[in-house]
């Protein structure tokens, strides 16, 4: 052994005795340093000792990167990208998720048959090359890839999937994480987020990677086993969205921001193809940058109202009716306009219960008024979603399924199960829509094509977005909704993350600000507790979260015994969700509160009190959970 290579073994030793470096790491520092698996980043990992050494760089980098192995999650791998590390996002965290995904799919698939993959990118940093090397492992594993060149959407690339008939899909975006961060997600045929038993076949096979095998990537394209189809997927994309476009007003000025992010390629062509010729990209965040340099705090989460502050002031400015932004990927859309048609309104952005809220009833409406409602027409939604949506949906006479898990993928696998051709929408409080059965994924593009289309309709009329759901919430209840996110830092914090969801569930308390609690629903265990009595089962899918439903509104009777066994819920009134994060200390509750339907007159008194009552909700969680 080197001289050199000695000392370093040497210097990593010390800082594990010195308390620097945890015992996992400093055993995984060393087989990166000496198992020739590793040997393709032994000089990276060995200069960053040597800074160490030299005291120019802080042993804590090094363990902040190596103390654990960074989770293959049930959709994929997310974290800071760093050249080095078991927790980090680089060639090798990447490439070994590549290589588990084609293990499992090789070990699932018939012999003899040749399985294929399409792969798109975003506009972060190394995205491009993180895809061609996922590319390279799939063609060491004998897959042919269908490659998109360019910066792609992540529903085009679940679009990309069906179209090409591939059996799996490779995403390459950390969505609205920070700059630092990258991340694969991965789609299984049919264009989906991979789900049970998949998830877990393909996590166990990336758990046992031992060695990442490469084929070049140019020798796969000379050889036809890579075949960029960017030419022919954008276009029928684009088709496919415009196929959920009704007539009507387009006379609408927007200005959308793609926040940095892909969303020209899709958003832009979507919108301006159904005749929104007022349309204009905001300046300060139309070029793709993975930086995000010019939204506030470099995250572009269209989640935040922040990031929509500089659009909204350049749209009062200039007279635009409605500002657009998606998140860097485009699968969620954020939104603001005018409160009412004013020259000098106020603006106001949505929340994504507000805007899911919006375009189910815009869907319904138009399709109910065309006579296009299928006759078992289903909306489908997530457990921690509005309830203003169930209700709209059953006032047009749709069927309603809204005790999913949180995640798109489970309104993806949904939309399958009950039949594609009884799908007409698809909503998750995270801003995430769809209309349309072209992908099985959230779409930023078919969302603001909607809510473009309703802003003209009700602009023709003389009506905001902002009257139009205030009118919703007269005919259906008031419903406002908040979430707080609890981050419990150290080393004990994901401790007390479990201490605390333990506790919810085994002294659960009696009331939460001020409102008796009259249903507990633990959908880890799928069952439903009522005061007093034993818990009883109803059917599901498992999952960490625990719902508080509290004292409802007057005269909406709770659901039937039949309903509650069945798993038949009523609509989210009042109530509390706790949910924890399964990769960081962090619990996120989803407060609700509704009042019954009200005329105009009354409204405002309404939302006052349903903010008071939000309010008491999150003082007595936090004095509950003790922060």
């Amino acid at each position: 052994m080197p001289h050199a290579h000695a000392a370093r073994l040497a210097a990593v030793e010390a800082a594990h005795a010195g308390g620097s470096l945890t015992d996992h790491s400093a055993r995984t520092i060393r087989d990166w340093l000496t198992e020739p698996r590793f040997a393709e980043f032994e000089e990276t990992l060995a200069g960053k000792i040597d800074a160490c050494v030299a005291g120019t760089l802080p042993w804590k980098e090094l363990d902040d990167v190596y103390w654990t192995v960074i989770p293959f999650g049930t959709g994929g791998r997310r974290g800071t990208m760093y050249p080095v590390g078991s927790n980090a996002i680089n060639d090798r965290t990447i490439g070994e998720s590549a290589q588990g995904l084609a293990d499992y799919v090789r070990s699932v698939m018939p012999a003899g048959e040749t399985p294929s993959c399409a792969i798109a990118y975003d506009t972060r940093h190394r995205s491009e090359h993180f895809a061609k090397l996922c590319t390279e492992v799939l063609l060491a594993a004998g897959f042919k890839v269908f490659f998109l060149r360019g910066y792609r959407s992540t529903p085009e690339l679940s679009f990309a999937v069906r179209h090409t008939g591939s059996t799996c899909g490779i995403m390459v975006t950390a969505s609205h994480n920070p700059p630092s961060d990258n991340a694969v997600k991965v789609y299984w045929a049919g264009g989906v987020q991979v789900l049970p038993p998949h998830d877990k076949g393909i996590i166990d096979r990336v758990m046992k990677v031992d060695r990442v095998h490469r084929q070049d990537f140019s020798e796969g394209v000379r050889a036809g086993r890579v075949e960029f189809v960017e030419e022919s997927i954008d276009p029928a994309f684009v088709s496919a969205v415009l196929a959920q476009s009704t007539p009507g007003p387009r006379d609408l000025s927007i200005l959308y921001t793609p926040l940095h992010g892909v969303g020209a390629t899709a958003v832009v062509p979507v919108l301006e193809d159904a005749g929104f010729q007022k349309l204009r990209l905001y300046g300060p965040q139309e070029k793709p940058d993975g930086d995000f340099p010019n939204v506030p705090g470099h995250v572009a989460n269209p989640e935040n109202p922040a990031v929509l502050g500089g659009p909204i002031d350049e749209a009062k400015g200039r007279g635009d009716d409605l500002v657009l932004a998606s998140d860097p990927d485009c699968d969620r859309l954020g939104a603001a306009a005018a409160v009412t048609l004013d020259r000098n309104a106020d603006w106001r952005t949505f929340t994504g219960n507000q805007l899911a809220s919006l375009l189910c009833d815009h869907v319904l409406a138009t399709r109910a008024a065309a006579g296009t409602l299928p006759g078992e027409d289903h909306v489908v939604t997530t457990m921690v979603t509005s309830g203003l949506v169930r209700r709209i949906g059953e006032s047009y006479g749709s069927a309603v399924i809204d005790m999913l898990q949180v995640g798109f993928k489970w309104i993806g696998k949904t939309i399958d199960e009950i039949g594609p051709e009884k799908f007409v929408y698809g909503c998750e409080e995270s801003h995430g829509y769809l209309a349309g059965t072209h992908v099985r994924d959230k779409d930023a593009s078919v969302a603001a094509l909607l809510l473009a289309e309703l802003a003209a309709k009700l602009r023709a009329v003389g009506r905001s977005l902002h009257e139009h759901l205030d009118a919703l919430f007269c005919r259906h209840g008031c419903h406002m909704e908040r979430q707080v996110s609890v981050t419990l830092p150290g080393a004990a914090g994901m401790d007390r993350m479990r201490e605390i969801m333990a506790m919810l569930r085994s002294a659960a308390p009696a009331s939460i600000g001020g409102l008796a609690v009259r249903r507990i629903r633990d959908l880890a265990s799928l069952t439903f507790t009522l005061p007093g009595q034993p818990a009883k089962p109803f059917p599901g899918t498992a999952g960490d979260v625990v719902i508080f439903d509290l004292e409802g509104l007057p005269g909406l009777p709770p659901a039937s015994p039949a309903d509650l066994a069945a798993g038949r819920f009523e609509p989210l009134s009042n109530a509390v969700a706790a949910r924890p994060s399964g990769t960081e200390p962090k619990i996120k509750f989803y407060l609700f509160a509704v009042a019954p339907p009200c005329d105009a007159a009354t409204l405002p008194e309404a939302k006052r009190l349903l903010t008071g009552r939000l309010d008491a909700l999150e003082a007595d969680l936090r004095k509950l959970v003790g922060v």
